[in-house]
């Protein structure tokens, strides 16, 4: 995969949404980490939590603001994605519009390649 290909963008939302928890946390120099795992009812699934820390392993995305951390196996599954923060009636949640995955679960946090 190329490095344009393993690009992840992020919207003005979800960048707003990750400003407001790091701001809510008092530690500036945190970023959100999206991280895939095995598991969920598809066979993979998001895994979103705060970061200070980057590994050489890692990959920093910045958009509007706000900077993301993926590690790189994480990478290769999310590339061509893009993060969204959505609120709807029954909740708000990050989002992942995400090319690489073949089928996902209704609630949208697992999904299959």
């Amino acid at each position: 995969m190329t490095e344009t290909a393993r690009q992840v963008q992020m919207t003005e939302s979800a960048a707003k949404r990750i400003q407001e928890l790091i701001a809510s946390n008092g530690a500036s120099d945190q970023m959100l980490r999206l991280q895939v795992s095995g598991g969920g009812c598809s066979g993979f699934q998001y895994e979103f939590s705060l970061d200070s820390n980057k590994t050489d392993e890692d990959h920093i995305f910045e958009n509007h603001g706000a900077r993301m951390v993926i590690d790189d196996v994480s990478l290769d599954l999310l590339g061509g994605a893009e993060i969204d923060f959505v609120r709807e009636l029954v909740g708000a949640a990050f989002r992942v519009n995400n090319p690489n995955a073949t089928s996902s679960c209704g609630c949208g946090s697992s999904f299959s390649v």
